[in-house]
């Protein structure tokens, strides 16, 4: 039987110098740098618990970290970008030194957090509204020569859940990636990601059509990034907890990437990377 499979198809990006190949795919560990995430546990209030966190993830085998200082959760406060800025910018610069061999993504909508974040030593950027709530973010991307992900979202983190509405929300979401990645590449972005915002203005229906339907999203031929890990899409699902939807949350992970997915975006980063592994080994055998 042919391996022609999305697990082998080879995506590599270039982060400052450093060609990182997803042929195989990686884990993306989540680093809070908020006090009101969704997760209590992901919370990290100081660079020391940053940097025990960053040890962790490292260790259980992720090679992204990525850094936020704006919970994205629905519902969740507006902070100023100087607060922003003030939140990540000595934890990404503390990470660079303590772990040099991190590739750290900064998770902002915001062109001057990116800026200053990938100036501190950040490798690239994590825009949950695709420059919708930044018109300088795609020139910010381009100037900096970074990879960008971007993800589909509707609205703002605090009001994007009030009754999202899809006609069909695959093609829709194929629709917004489609004029984007263009102007992207014609702005000399090189390094593009997509993520297809699971939790993000979609109702639970939403959410598990649009993974059901996610390899229509390789028409792009870019790597895809999921974000499943511990949300309301997972455990409302079973009637249970965040802090309890670390079994679903393996679920989803498996399945998405048997649908392609190159990056796992997870607080549970040795679980996650146990997900790959095992579907690498049936991949092969």
């Amino acid at each position: 039987m042919a391996k022609d499979t999305f697990l082998n198809r080879k995506h590599t990006l270039n982060l400052q110098g450093q060609l990182v190949d997803l042929t195989s795919p990686d884990v993306m560990g989540i680093l809070n740098i908020t006090p009101d995430s969704f997760y209590g546990e992901s919370r990290n209030f100081s660079i020391d618990d940053a940097l025990l966190r960053t040890e962790k993830y490292l260790q259980e085998g992720a090679s992204f970290i990525d850094i936020g200082g704006y919970s994205s959760r629905p519902g969740a406060k507006d902070v100023s970008t100087q607060e922003e800025i003030d939140r990540v910018v000595p934890v990404v610069e503390a990470i660079c030194k303590q772990f040099p061999q991190a590739f750290l993504s900064i998770d902002t909508f915001r062109a001057e957090v990116a800026r200053k974040t990938i100036e501190a030593g950040a490798h690239m950027i994590n825009d949950i509204s695709a420059g919708e709530l930044d018109p300088d973010m795609f020139h910010t991307v381009a100037a900096l020569n970074v990879p960008y992900i971007l993800m589909h979202m509707k609205g703002t983190p605090q009001n994007m859940q009030q009754s999202p509405s899809y006609q069909n929300v695959t093609l829709e979401v194929v629709d917004y990636f489609v004029d984007k990645v263009e102007k992207l590449k014609k702005m000399g972005v090189k390094d593009l990601i997509l993520d297809p915002g699971f939790g993000f203005a979609k109702n639970p229906q939403h959410n598990y059509q649009l993974l059901r339907e996610m390899e229509d999203l390789h028409l792009f031929g870019l790597p895809l990034l999921v974000g499943f890990s511990r949300k309301s899409m997972v455990y409302k699902a079973l009637d249970t907890t965040p802090a309890e939807a670390l079994n679903g949350t393996t679920v989803l992970h498996t399945l998405s990437l048997l649908k392609g997915a190159k990056i796992l975006r997870a607080h549970d980063v040795r679980e996650a990377r146990e997900c790959i592994t095992l579907i690498e080994k049936m991949q092969q055998a």
